[in-house]
């Protein structure tokens, strides 16, 4: 193996300082000359025709320079994929919060006053907020005629082989795909016998600290910046120019600091509307969620309804599983992913099952819409999978560990949905991870161990470039057109490019431009970053050394093939050196400095590899209470090369922490359609009395397709943690948990019905 200076080496995030020093400018910080505050009137019932609306005193309120309601607008459907939702709502509303009338005016206070000034006449009609009584027939329709709404064509790479259909026969039922592999009906034959279980997953929100917020000024040419927390910029782009029916060349979307993101920063939300007041005032509007309007009416994660149904032999061995996972996707499908929710092909978990038909629904309810939230699907589909595998076990009397060591993917087999994949660790981990967490070792009475396994691929999808330059006095600006949302990822690059030009960290700067002037990039998302991300910067990095080395030869007067590359010097035939400083000082006086090369990749196959999460919770149960504490929390990792350790591990622990509150205190409440948890007060997070005792154990190979061999780690260690910790539970006193969160009051209920035999 080479060895190297930057890459392994645990290095601080670039863009750190300036956030730690709040010199970082997000959304809400922008500030331009004459500006105006936007705010919106949103809906107080679940489903309700609008009657009337009337804004006369709300338009005659001093300060007020803009009122629009859904009338005042062009009939346009917004949304990231699936345009269902209206700017503001036209003749009736679908849930609680949805926007009804927006303002604009000197001051958020005169903004709130105008909107108390404003009459809203609704009538109430029927609603439904479970997803799986949303499909019955005897339904309300939540959208009378969803088959209009416009979506792009599914690409295969979405897909994973399956059949998908948008609007099928099914009451409310916005998409249903179905993934099959090998003969349902054989697989169950081949069965001993055969388990079914269902597990619910209610909403959480991703709970970054910034709200979203944007901003957005017209120019007198008729060009329109617009500023807003989105962490993809050049989408943000084109969904806004068609939101708008204009040219994309129209709209710049200028770069700010993302404030968290864990998947929910990836929609205009109120961008279209700000648009609209900053048009109809002729003057900049900003608008800034508050949490409430956050909670409410964001883009939280899906609950989920999941049934696992599975064929397993005397002796432990998986034959065949049907799997119907019903995602609530809320009021409106617009902030969700293209066809379903990735995770749902994760329903086989990362075992040898031959035979398997998955079936995923997508049902509009009046609920919050849902969004993306970190791994979309997979923690809700691996909290069935995992808990319905210890289920499995015990019933057949075998440790959890054992019966997963039977059936889990070895290098050769194939997985569920017939993949396959090279460098499988997938039993490595495991073992790694039951060995740090002495899952053989005795324990105190009420205390348990549980499991959970992941598998996840590294993204592969979309294009990306990056440009860098090198200046007179040899300093390097990479320039991207994606946001890093806090993951390091402008770290990673800055160390490819130091790396593989011989120079120090300092000597590289990463710079994001806004859509005018950076190249196209889909920006970060779904654990493509470091991988397409990084290849584009190593193929403009490279490039821009074979200039150097042209520029050397000139310099020496021989063939660039001639010229060695030894640490940051340039060594021509004879022995003569000259180092990168001097070379490009040299050949400024050339006219040939600054150069510039871009780069360019775009994956043109699925990736061959997987990478594997493995997890052990040790739980402790106060049997009195139901009380679960989290004594210790192992998580093992199939890596390829590390490139930042820090990082690395920092994406690792804010994962399983996340991971953690979903577990035990996260629950976005919803009564009649209303969310409850209006405030970070009610919606509990964890803090760092819920953290345990922490162990990582990282299981290396060289088989990653990201630079150096690096694989994804961003979204693996989040999506297990709920279902190692609801097995564990019953592990430690009996109760089975069969619905998120894991609370006292749950495990109290099980433990007294222990008792009555029920």
């Amino acid at each position: 193996m080479t060895n190297r200076i930057n890459i392994g080496q645990p290095t601080g995030h670039v863009e750190g300082p300036a956030k730690v020093t709040g010199r970082a400018h997000y959304a809400a910080d922008v500030m331009v000359p004459g500006l105006l505050w936007g705010k919106c009137l949103r809906s107080p019932f679940p489903h309700a025709r609008i009657l009337s609306i009337d804004v006369t005193q709300a338009r005659q309120l001093p300060g007020v320079h803009a009122v629009l309601t859904g009338a005042d607008l062009p009939d346009t459907r917004l949304g990231r994929f699936l345009l269902d939702m209206p700017i503001l709502a036209r003749d009736c509303v679908r849930f609680v919060g949805e926007k009804v009338v927006a303002v604009a005016a000197e001051s958020p206070d005169i903004a709130e006053e105008a909107l108390a000034l404003i009459d809203v006449q609704y009538a109430e009609l029927p609603a439904v907020f479970d997803p799986v009584e949303a499909m019955q027939t005897t339904a309300s329709r939540i959208h009378a005629q969803p088959e209009s709404y416009a979506h792009p064509p599914i690409p295969e790479v979405f897909l994973h082989g399956g059949i998908a259909e948008f609007f099928p026969p099914i009451a409310n039922v916005v998409s249903q795909v179905v993934y099959r592999h090998g003969d349902l009906d054989v697989g169950f034959a081949q069965a001993d016998r055969i388990f079914e279980h269902t597990f619910v997953v209610p909403t959480v929100h991703q709970a970054y600290i910034e709200p979203h917020a944007c901003l957005v000024a017209i120019e007198p040419s008729g060009k329109i910046n617009v500023w807003l927390s989105n962490k993809m910029p050049f989408l943000a782009r084109s969904q806004f120019a068609a939101a708008l029916g204009v040219p994309e060349d129209r709209v710049r979307v200028n770069p700010v600091s993302i404030g968290g993101d864990f998947g929910g920063k990836g929609s205009l939300m109120d961008s279209i509307v700000c648009y609209h007041l900053a048009h109809q005032s002729g003057r900049p509007v900003k608008m800034v969620m508050s949490y409430t309007e956050e909670l409410m009416a964001g883009n939280p994660r899906h609950a989920a309804v999941i049934t696992m149904q599975s064929g397993v032999t005397r002796d432990g061995r998986l034959t065949a599983r049907r799997a119907r996972l019903v995602f609530n996707c809320g009021a409106y499908g617009a902030f969700i992913p293209l066809h379903t929710v990735h995770g749902g092909v994760h329903a086989g978990g990362p075992y040898r099952v031959p035979h398997i038909e998955i079936t995923c629904l997508r049902v509009y309810t009046n609920t919050v819409p849902a969004g993306h939230m970190r791994a979309p699907g997979a923690p809700q589909t691996v909290f069935a999978v995992e808990s319905h595998i210890d289920m499995i076990a015990h019933e057949l009397g075998l440790d959890p560990l054992e019966f997963r060591l039977r059936n889990v993917l070895t290098e050769g087999d194939a997985a569920p949905l017939g993949e396959h994949w090279r460098h499988v660790r997938c039993k490595e981990t495991l073992e790694a991870a039951a060995q740090a967490a002495g899952w053989n070792t005795a324990k105190p009475p009420h205390v348990g161990r549980g499991i959970g396994l992941y598998d996840r691929e590294p993204g592969a999808f979309g294009p990306s470039n990056a440009t860098l330059t090198i200046g007179a006095n040899a300093t390097l600006m990479l320039l991207t057109g994606a946001a890093d949302t806090g993951t390091g990822s402008y770290t990673i690059l800055q160390q490819i490019v130091a790396e593989e030009l011989h120079v120090p960290l300092t000597a590289v700067t990463v710079v994001q431009g806004d859509t005018d002037t950076a190249a196209f990039e889909i920006g970060p998302g779904g654990s493509r970053f470091t991988h397409t991300a990084g290849l584009a910067t190593l193929a403009a990095t490279r490039a821009l050394k074979e200039a150097l080395v042209s520029l050397a030869a000139q310099h020496f007067g021989c063939t660039p093939e001639q010229i060695q590359v030894q640490a940051h010097q340039f060594v021509s035939p004879d022995g003569g050196s000259l180092a990168l400083a001097a070379l490009t000082t040299w050949a400024a006086t050339q006219g040939t400095v600054p150069l510039t090369r871009t780069g360019s990749y775009l994956p043109g196959k699925p990736v061959e590899v997987t990478s594997f999460c493995a997890q052990v919770a040790e739980v402790e149960v106060d049997p009195e209470t139901g009380q679960v504490r989290l004594r210790k929390f192992v998580t093992a990792h199939d890596v390829g090369t590390v490139i930042n350790p820090l990082t690395h591990q920092g994406q690792i622990e804010g994962g399983v922490v996340q991971g953690i509150g979903q577990a035990l205190t996260e629950h976005l409440l919803v009564q009649d359609g209303a969310v409850t948890t209006l405030h970070l007060g009610d919606y509990k997070l964890p803090t760092a009395m819920d953290i345990p005792e922490l162990t990582t154990v990282l299981v290396e190979t060289q088989g990653g397709p990201a630079p150096y061999a690096g694989k994804a780690v961003g979204e693996l260690s989040n999506v297990a943690v709920p279902a190692a910790i609801a097995n564990a539970v019953f592990a430690a006193v009996g109760v089975r948990l069969t619905e998120l969160p894991v609370t006292a009051e749950k495990v109290h209920a099980g433990l007294r019905a222990k008792e009555q035999g029920k």
